[in-house]
């Protein structure tokens, strides 16, 4: 791998996603890789940016979300996106908490539903 620029096939190996997937985000402008010819180069902007990318999606934010805000730090430099950023984390966090709750109370009743079956079973045996 080149240390400056990733090829299509590097920057797919690189971050785990597939052509359609590195394709995909270029056509929604989250991504703007140097082109010669038919071949496509990433920087390390594009290599920073998909690395935000990915984790914002590991964290739960959709990709309107994500390319707004790469859109402010371009437009409006690091403070903003840092407080743009915070407002976001703080969203996601109250949604992750929320939907953790949700899957502890599902597990309970699975437990509770699973154990009451296994009993049933032993009467029958």
């Amino acid at each position: 791998m080149s240390e400056t620029r990733l090829s299509f096939k590097e920057m797919c190996a690189k971050f785990d996603v597939t052509p359609r997937t590195l394709r995909y985000y270029e056509y929604i402008e989250l991504l703007s890789p140097e082109k010669e010819g038919r071949n496509r180069f990433y920087t390390p902007r594009e290599i920073a940016r998909m690395t935000l990318i990915m984790r914002g999606r590991r964290f739960g934010f959709s990709l309107e979300e994500i390319r707004q805000w790469l859109e402010i730090y371009q437009k409006e430099g690091t403070e903003p996106q840092l407080r743009a950023w915070l407002e976001m984390a703080d969203r996601q966090l109250v949604a992750l908490r929320r939907q953790a709750k949700e899957l502890e109370n599902t597990i309970a009743d699975l437990e509770k539903l699973r154990a009451e079956a296994a009993e049933l079973l032993t009467k029958q045996s």
